[in-house]
C-alpha cells in the first residue's frame, strides 16, 4: 500500500536546503514533492540496493548507519530539517554501502531519484545548493570521526545531543538508552553511565525515554572540538541553520 502524499506549498517548507533555492528554483520542485510521514525504526535507504527516492527532511531525526562485521554498527551522519538523503544520488550514485533509519519521527518531502537528477540538470543553483551540502556533510563526518576517535563517551554524548537539538524543534530528544547506544556504537550501560554524568553536571535532565538539553552553552564546551566547525560552514555556504 502506497502511503498517500499531501500537497506541497511553498510557505510551509520547512527543509533548509529547500529554503535556501530562489523561488523561481523551487517552485518547479514542489508538484514533483510529496510529503511523507516518518515512523521511528523505518528504514528510508538500504544497504546495497537502488535508492529510488531522494528525501528532504521537514521534521525528525534519521541515523546513516555504517554496519561492520567486526565492530558493529556506526553512525556516520545525522539528518533533520537541515539536509537530505541520500547523498549519493546527488553524485549520480545509484546505491551506497550505509543504511538511513528513522530515530525521531516526523516527515519528509521525498522526490523520484530520477526527478532528482532532471531537477539538477535544469538548475545549476539546485545544484550548487546540493553539492554544498554534500561538502558539508563530509565535514559533519569527519567532526564524528574525530570525536569517535579521541573522546570519551561523555564528550561523544554531549556532541551528539547538540547535533540532535540542533535540527529539531525545542530542547527535548524522545529516545531510549539502546537507540543511543546504537548510534554511537556503543553499550548501553557506557550511555547510562554518560547520562548520569551530564545530568550531574545539570546540563541535561532525563526521565525515561527522555533527555532534556538544560544547559546549551555547558553542553558545547562539553562536546569540545568536535563541534561548530561544520556548523559555521553550513551557515556559510547554504544558509540560516536553526
Amino acid at each position: 500500500m502506497t502511503t498517500p502524499s499531501l500537497p506541497v506549498q511553498a510557505p510551509s517548507v520547512q527543509n533548509r536546503l529547500l529554503r535556501a533555492l530562489p523561488s523561481e528554483v523551487l517552485g518547479p520542485m514542489l508538484p514533483l514533492l510529496e510529503e511523507v510521514p516518518l515512523a521511528a525504526g523505518e528504514r528510508v535507504v538500504t544497504a546495497g540496493e537502488p535508492i529510488p527516492h531522494a528525501w528532504f527532511f521537514e521534521s525528525g531525526l534519521a541515523s546513516v548507519m555504517l554496519h561492520t562485521t567486526e565492530r558493529g554498527s556506526y553512525e556516520t551522519l545525522v539528518v533533520g530539517r537541515d539536509g537530505m538523503v541520500s547523498t549519493a544520488l546527488v553524485l549520480g550514485v545509484e546505491h551506497m554501502p550505509v543504511d538511513v533509519e528513522v530515530r525521531v519521527p516526523g516527515t519528509a518531502l521525498r522526490i523520484g531519484a530520477g526527478a532528482l537528477r532532471q531537477a539538477m540538470a535544469q538548475s545549476g543553483v539546485l545544484r550548487e545548493v546540493l553539492m554544498r551540502y554534500v561538502q558539508v556533510s563530509m565535514l559533519w563526518m569527519s567532526q564524528m570521526a574525530l570525536s569517535n576517535r579521541r573522546h570519551r563517551i561523555e564528550e561523544r554524548l554531549a556532541h551528539w545531543l547538540l547535533l540532535a537539538t540542533d535540527r529539531i524543534d525545542g530542547s527535548e530528544i524522545v529516545m531510549t538508552h539502546e537507540a543511543l547506544a546504537q548510534v554511537l556504537g556503543t553499550h548501553r550501560p557506557g550511555i547510562t553511565v554518560a547520562l548520569h554524568e551530564l545530568e550531574r553536571a545539570e546540563m541535561i535532565a532525563t526521565r525515561r525515554g527522555q533527555i532534556t538539553v538544560t544547559d546549551r552553552p555547558r553542553l558545547i564546551r562539553a562536546a569540545g572540538e568536535s563541534y561548530g566547525l561544520a556548523e559555521a560552514e553550513y551557515k556559510r555556504l547554504i544558509g540560516p541553520f536553526a
